[in-house]
């Protein structure tokens, strides 16, 4: 009998879903679209301030997970868990949740990733580091380049280890931030 997706353990879950890259495909911008229209569907009123194509996916020419990170970012007033709830009834699955943030996914299966899997980051507007991050990069591609051989390097580490693969990126996304951010000003 096979175990639901919440009764499966991490080590479970890093085993069915590992870290895995792929050259650089442009049906991810249709993906984004049709994720976008879904969700702005959902999340109709005045609460949704923009919704934007985030991660290595909507960073041109480099290798990436076959995933496709979408921020959300809410206006001060609106309620995450009321969003979040509306998210839940229309096949999103609650990822994680930490103050003023909650993710949510889709695409996860008991026989692991479907065809087009996506991470949703549900935040308040103006929480949103990835913007600067991925307009950096695509206007340095030799970042994004140096940024492509570390996730290559680190995917061979960590493929079942989400956690440490993440942690090991976060030094290069902070430096590259923090300089886009000084940059780019108050772009966002």
């Amino acid at each position: 009998m096979r175990k639901e997706l919440s009764e499966m353990t991490l080590e479970e879950l890093w085993e069915l879903f590992p870290i895995f890259l792929v050259p650089p495909d442009p049906r991810w911008n249709d993906y984004y679209r049709e994720t976008e229209t879904e969700i702005a569907d959902l999340l109709k009123g005045d609460s949704v301030k923009r919704i934007s194509h985030i991660g290595s996916t909507a960073i041109h020419g480099i290798w990436a997970k076959n995933i496709v990170d979408v921020l959300v970012e809410l206006s001060e007033n609106a309620d995450l868990e009321e969003a979040t709830h509306i998210m839940e009834q229309n096949s999103f699955i609650r990822m994680s949740k930490e103050k003023g943030r909650i993710s949510l996914n889709k695409g996860y299966t008991e026989d692991g990733f479907a065809d087009q899997v996506y991470h949703i980051h549900l935040r308040y507007a103006g929480d949103n580091d990835e913007l600067y991050f991925r307009d950096y990069l695509n206007e340095h591609p030799q970042i994004a380049k140096e940024y492509e051989v570390l996730k290559l390097e680190l995917w061979r580490r960590f493929e079942h280890d989400r956690d440490a693969y993440t942690e090991a990126k976060t030094d290069f996304i902070r430096r590259w931030t923090k300089e886009a951010r000084s940059l780019y000003g108050r772009r966002y």
